[in-house]
C-alpha cells in the first residue's frame, strides 16, 4: 500500500534552503529557472516535528558523528569526561568497524536510534579492561618511533570486526523501534550489514512558475552611537526569492512495516506522524530575518495498491499570471485526472483533496473535504484499514 501526498505552498520573500554561496537554491525545469527546496531540507524539518505528531522519543533516531562524545558524557554523567573514558569508547568504536576522523568524530554521519548511546555504553562497560588495554598500547606505539609505532598500529588496527563483534554493532545499530531510519533509510558505505532501505521517498520541491533570484540590501545602525555621527555601521545584502512550491513525498507502508519488524501499532502511528509532519513541515532557514510560515494551501492525497506518480509534470509549463496558486491548483488537478484517465485507476484506492483557495472543478466532491483533520483521518483510515 502506498499513500502519496501533493502539496502546493506559497511562501512570501525568504531564503529556505541556501546554496553554497548562500542563494536559494535552484532548478532549470521546462527551460526556466525555478525555485527548489532539497529533500534533505525537508525530511529533516519534517523529522523535528515528529515527536509533536505521536513518536516517543526514543521512537526517533540522531544523525551524528559525535557517538564518541555523547557516550562518553553518558559513561561519566557529566559533559566534560575523562581522557580514559573516551579511549574506551574510541577503541569500542574501532572495535566494532567504525573509523575515528578528526576531532573524534566518526568518519561519516552516522543514523542512529537514541538508544545506540545506551547500548555503546554497555558495551564499554562490559570490556572496559579489555578496551583500555588497546588504548594503553596504542598510546605506547605512539612515544615509539616512525616505524615501530606503524608497525603497532598496524596490528592494532580492525580492518573488519569479527562475526562477535559485528553481531554486537548490529544490536547498537538495531533500528527496527526507530521510525525515522525506518521511513528514511540508512546507507552504511563500509558495511552493507546496517544498511535500511528507505520507505518514504522524498521529492525536491520547486517553483510551479519561474523565478528570479532578488537582493535586499541592508544597512544596520549602532543603537549607542551619538547622534551627531551619521551613517551606518553595517551594510550587506540577502538573497532571496518568492516562490509558490509544488511539494510531493510517498510511504510505502509495505516496506515501513518490515523495517518496524511487523509492529502494527508503531507502523500506523509512523505513518500518521510522516503525514501530518510532512504537511506541517517548514525549512528554518533564514526565518528568523523573513518569518515565512505559511502553511500549504492545496492538499492532495492518494491511497494506491502500488505505483507512483509524480505530478511534477503538471508544471514542466511554467504558470504564469499573477494568481499563481490558483492556477497551479487546477494545473495539478488537472494532470491528475488526466493520468487517471488514462493509465486508468485500478490500483487507485482513495482519491482525498482539500484547498483554501476557490474550489476547483477538476475532482469529484466525494474527493474532497474541508478540512486537514478530515483529510489525514480519511487518507489514514484507508491506508492502514
Amino acid at each position: 500500500m502506498i499513500i502519496e501526498l501533493h502539496l502546493l505552498q506559497s511562501f512570501p520573500a525568504s531564503n529556505l534552503n541556501r546554496d553554497d554561496v548562500g542563494q536559494p537554491k535552484s532548478v532549470t525545469f521546462g527551460g526556466v529557472l525555478r525555485g527548489r527546496i532539497s529533500s534533505q531540507c525537508l525530511k529533516r524539518s519534517a523529522r523535528s516535528l515528529f515527536q509533536k505528531h505521536g513518536l516517543d522519543i526514543s521512537e526517533t533516531g540522531v544523525r551524528t558523528k559525535r557517538l564518541l562524545t555523547e557516550t562518553a558524557r553518558k559513561l561519566d554523567g557529566t559533559d566534560t569526561p575523562e581522557a580514559a573514558t573516551e579511549d574506551v569508547v574510541r577503541e569500542a568504536l574501532r572495535e566494532l568497524g567504525f573509523g575515528i576522523a578528526k576531532n573524534d568524530l566518526t568518519e561519516y554521519l552516522m543514523f542512529v536510534g537514541h538508544r545506540a548511546v545506551d547500548e555503546l555504553a554497555g558495551f564499554c562497560r562490559t570490556n572496559w579492561d579489555a578496551f583500555t588495554d588497546l588504548a594503553a598500547k596504542r598510546h605506547a606505539a605512539a612515544q615509539k618511533s616512525a616505524a615501530d609505532a606503524k608497525k603497532i598500529e598496524a596490528k592494532l588496527k580492525k580492518i573488519k570486526p569479527d562475526r562477535e563483534r559485528l553481531e554486537e554493532a548490529r544490536r547498537i545499530l538495531d533500528a527496527r523501534r526507530v521510525a525515522d531510519i525506518a521511513l528514511f533509510g540508512r546507507m552504511v558505505a563500509d558495511n552493507k550489514d546496517f544498511n535500511v532501505n528507505a520507505a518514504s521517498q522524498v521529492a525536491h520541491a520547486f517553483s510551479t512558475h519561474a523565478v528570479n533570484t532578488e537582493f535586499d540590501y541592508y544597512t544596520a545602525v549602532d543603537d549607542l552611537k551619538p547622534e551627531a555621527e551619521a551613517g551606518a555601521d553595517m551594510i550587506g545584502t540577502v538573497d532571496f526569492n518568492a516562490a509558490c512550491y509544488y511539494r510531493y513525498a510517498n510511504l510505502d507502508l509495505d516496506q515501513l512495516t518490515h523495517n518496524l519488524d511487523n509492529d502494527k501499532d508503531l507502523v500506523e502511528r509512523a505513518a500518521t506522524a510522516w503525514l501530518r509532519s510532512f504537511i506541517h513541515a517548514t525549512p528554518s532557514g533564514k526565518q528568523n530575518s523573513t518569518a515565512a510560515r505559511t502553511m500549504p494551501e492545496t492538499l492532495l492525497t492518494v491511497v494506491r495498491d502500488h505505483g507512483a506518480w509524480n505530478l511534477a509534470n503538471a508544471f514542466l509549463r511554467p504558470v504564469t499570471g499573477t494568481d499563481v496558486l490558483t492556477t497551479s491548483t487546477t494545473r495539478m488537478r488537472e494532470h491528475f485526472t488526466q493520468l487517471r484517465g488514462f493509465y486508468g485507476e485500478d490500483e487507485i484506492r482513495q482519491v482525498t483533496a482539500a484547498t483554501l483557495s476557490e474550489p476547483v472543478p477538476a475532482l469529484a466532491e466525494s474527493d474532497t473535504v474541508g478540512s486537514m483533520t478530515e483529510l489525514t483521518h480519511r487518507t489514514l483510515t484507508s491506508a492502514l484499514g
